[in-house]
């Protein structure tokens, strides 16, 4: 039983946090910014646990979907369902039963929130099918991954403000930009699949791009903060947010396999600066 449970958490990627807290990100920032500041402790885990539990069950649902291409690539070859540790009917189980969790969590949520979730778990599941013909999967990603941006302006407030759409907007392009960068260690495989990404649609402009979606997502959130009137620690994160990006493009102009997994990774720390801006503006308010 024990070793059938290590197989589900290596499936729901319990060993590899970092797309929980590219998915936590985002909804912190917006749950600040709903909130004017810390929002309420209650909704607070709802969003952190229900983050932790459909980036669960986004990982089991992808590995479901992408079970027949995954064996043909490098990085993916061995996890658990590939691999045929595990059978599609329990990566299918699992990812439902973490859905049903984290719909449960939010059961004490108004209805908006409620009727924007499902909206999120069709969008996060219908994911894995987008890389089949659609040239920048990475832009789906992006609102999957970025949903909880409305949910939590919902859940504090609601109601869904603009400032809350233009924010899902930047997290598009902040997704295509890392998302892009992790296609990169992968772009020789997924040419002989045939599977579309980003770091195939863009070839050879494909750093260039990833800059100017940092760009786009830095625009955009210095706009969501001037709508909001985030005073100077605000800017200060953005700064360092951008002085990060920077330092992606030292990792990511030698399309370097490994320096590209880097620089995917390192984007934790640029959602961070942003968090971390947005919590002491608000503080010092």
């Amino acid at each position: 039983m024990f070793e059938r449970l290590a197989l589900y958490a290596r499936l729901v990627r319990i060993d590899k946090p970092i797309g929980t807290l590219l998915l936590l990100w985002p909804t912190l920032w917006a749950l600040w910014m709903a909130a004017g500041g810390p929002p309420p402790w209650p909704i607070f885990w709802i969003f952190v646990v229900g983050t932790f539990l459909m980036r669960s069950a986004g990982c089991a649902m992808n590995d479901w979907a992408d079970r027949d291409f995954d064996k043909h690539v490098k990085r993916t070859r061995e996890r658990p369902l590939t691999a045929g540790r595990i059978q599609p009917w329990e990566a299918l189980a699992v990812a439902g039963t973490l859905a049903v969790l984290a719909f449960l969590l939010i059961l004490p949520l108004n209805a908006l929130t409620k009727w924007l979730s499902v909206v999120a778990v069709i969008v996060a599941a219908t994911y894995p099918f987008f890389k089949r013909f659609f040239a920048i999967p990475q832009a789906y990603l992006g609102i999957a991954f970025g949903f909880g941006i409305p949910m939590a302006f919902a859940a504090v407030q609601e109601q869904v403000p603009p400032v809350a759409w233009l924010m899902l907007l930047a997290n598009v392009f902040w997704s295509v930009a890392y998302d892009t960068a992790y296609a990169m260690v992968d772009r020789d495989d997924d040419l002989l699949i045939g599977m579309k990404t980003s770091a195939i649609t863009f070839g050879r402009f494909d750093v260039a791009a990833i800059m100017i979606c940092y760009a786009g997502f830095l625009a955009l959130m210095a706009l969501a903060g001037g709508m909001l009137g985030l005073g100077w620690p605000y800017w200060l994160g953005l700064a360092a947010a951008a002085a990060t990006a920077v330092y992606h493009y030292t990792l990511i102009r030698g399309r370097d396999r490994m320096q590209c997994f880097a620089a995917f990774r390192h984007n934790n720390w640029l959602g961070a600066w942003v968090f971390a801006g947005t919590a002491l503006a608000y503080a010092l308010r």
